[in-house]
C-alpha cells in the first residue's frame, strides 16, 4: 500500500499543476479587472500605482508562475501566514485580496473555523442519520420504515435548501422563537451560557445541511445493501446458520460501505468548501460567503485561491476513498 500512495502521489503532482493553469487562465481572463473597483475620484498616477502594487501589469504566465510559487510558500516568521501579493516594509511578497488589501490566506483562515464548526457538524449529522437508515431499509426492503425512507429522500433531494432554510426560519425563528434568525460570528464561547447560544444558532443551518446530506447518502447506502444482499455469499453464509445479525453487520455492511465511503470522502471537500446558499441565507461568515463575495468584486487572488484549494482537497480524498477500500474489503491489494 505505500507504493500505491507514493505513486498516487507522484501521479497528483501533474494533476494538481494542470487544474491549477485551468484554474488561474479561466478567471484571470473572465471579465472584470480589479481597476473597477477603484474610485474613479483617484488619479490616473495613483490608479496606475496601486495597479502595478496588484501586479495585474505583469505578463499573464508571469503571474501565474508567482502565484503557483507563493502559493505553496510559507514565510517562517509567521507561521500559516501565505505570502500573496504586494511587497511589504520586510521586502517579502504576499498577494493580497482586491477587495480588503489583506492576505488571501488570513481571510481564509478567520473564515474557516465557522465554516468547519457549521458545514462539518451538519455533514457529520448527515452521515449518523443516513447510514442507520439506508441499512435498515435495506433490510427491510418495502417496508413501511423503507417507504418512509425513500419519502424523506425524495424530500430531501427534490426541496432546495434555500427554501427549507427560509421554512425552517419562518417555523422555529420567526413562528416559535425557538433559534434565532442570523448567526453571530462574533459569538465567542466562554462558558456554558455561550455554549448554550452556540447551539442555537447552529441548529438552523447544521438541520438544514444534515437533512440534505443524509437524504442522498442513504439512498446510496441502501442501494448498496440491496445489491449485496442478494449474493451467493450471503446466501451461503445464512446456510452455514449464521444469525441474521451477523450477515447483515458483518457480511453485507462491509462490502456495501466501499461505494458509500467513495461518496462519503468525496462530499468532506464541501465541508471547507462551505454551503453557499445556506451561509448567505443564515449569515455565517464563512468560506462559501467568501467565495460569493469574492465573485462579486472581481476579487480574483480569493476566487483562484479558493478553486485551487477545493481541487486539492478533491484530489487528496480521491486517494484516502481508494486506501479505505483495502481496509474494507481484503481483496482489494494495491501491491
Amino acid at each position: 500500500m505505500l507504493n500505491y500512495t507514493l505513486r498516487r502521489l507522484l501521479l497528483a503532482i501533474p494533476t494538481l499543476l494542470l487544474i491549477s493553469l485551468v484554474i488561474f487562465f479561466l478567471v484571470d481572463l473572465a471579465p472584470g479587472s480589479p481597476a473597477s473597483e477603484i474610485p474613479l475620484t483617484v488619479p490616473a498616477e495613483v490608479r496606475m500605482k496601486i495597479l502595478e502594487a496588484l501586479g495585474v501589469n505583469e505578463p499573464v504566465h508571469v503571474r501565474y508562475l508567482l502565484w503557483l510559487k507563493q502559493f505553496f510558500w510559507v514565510e517562517p516568521l509567521n507561521g500559516f501566514d501565505a505570502i500573496f501579493g504586494t511587497h511589504y516594509a520586510d521586502g517579502m511578497q504576499r498577494i493580497i485580496s482586491y477587495q480588503s488589501r489583506a492576505p488571501v490566506f488570513g481571510i481564509i483562515g478567520d473564515r474557516i473555523p465557522q465554516t468547519l464548526i457549521v458545514i462539518g457538524s451538519a455533514y457529520f449529522l448527515g452521515v449518523v442519520i443516513a447510514l442507520p437508515i439506508g441499512i435498515y431499509s435495506a433490510y427491510r426492503q418495502y417496508s413501511i420504515f423503507d417507504q418512509l425512507g425513500t419519502m424523506f429522500a425524495m424530500i430531501g433531494f427534490s426541496v432546495p435548501t434555500f427554501f427549507t432554510g427560509t421554512l425552517f426560519i419562518i417555523i422555529f425563528a420567526v413562528g416559535l422563537g425557538w433559534f434565532p434568525t442570523k448567526y453571530d460570528t462574533t459569538l465567542d464561547v466562554t462558558d456554558w451560557e455561550s455554549f448554550l447560544k452556540q447551539l442555537r444558532q447552529m441548529a438552523m443551518p447544521v438541520m438544514v445541511l444534515g437533512l440534505a446530506n443524509a437524504a442522498s447518502i442513504s439512498r446510496y447506502m441502501r442501494s448498496s445493501m440491496l445489491e449485496n444482499m442478494g449474493q451467493d455469499y450471503v446466501r451461503t453464509a445464512r446456510a452455514k446458520g449464521m444469525s441474521e445479525r451477523t450477515v447483515v453487520l458483518k457480511h453485507v455492511l462491509r462490502n456495501s460501505l466501499i461505494p458509500v465511503v467513495t461518496v462519503i470522502a468525496l462530499g468532506i471537500p464541501s465541508i471547507f468548501g462551505g454551503a453557499i446558499i445556506t451561509e448567505n441565507l443564515f449569515g455565517v461568515n464563512g468560506i462559501g460567503s467568501a467565495l460569493i463575495q469574492a465573485i462579486h468584486g472581481n476579487d480574483l487572488p480569493m476566487v483562484q485561491t479558493l478553486a485551487f484549494i477545493f481541487a486539492i482537497l478533491i484530489v487528496t480524498f480521491n486517494l484516502v476513498a481508494d486506501l479505505l477500500y483495502g481496509m474494507l474489503d481484503p481483496r482489494i491489494r494495491y501491491d
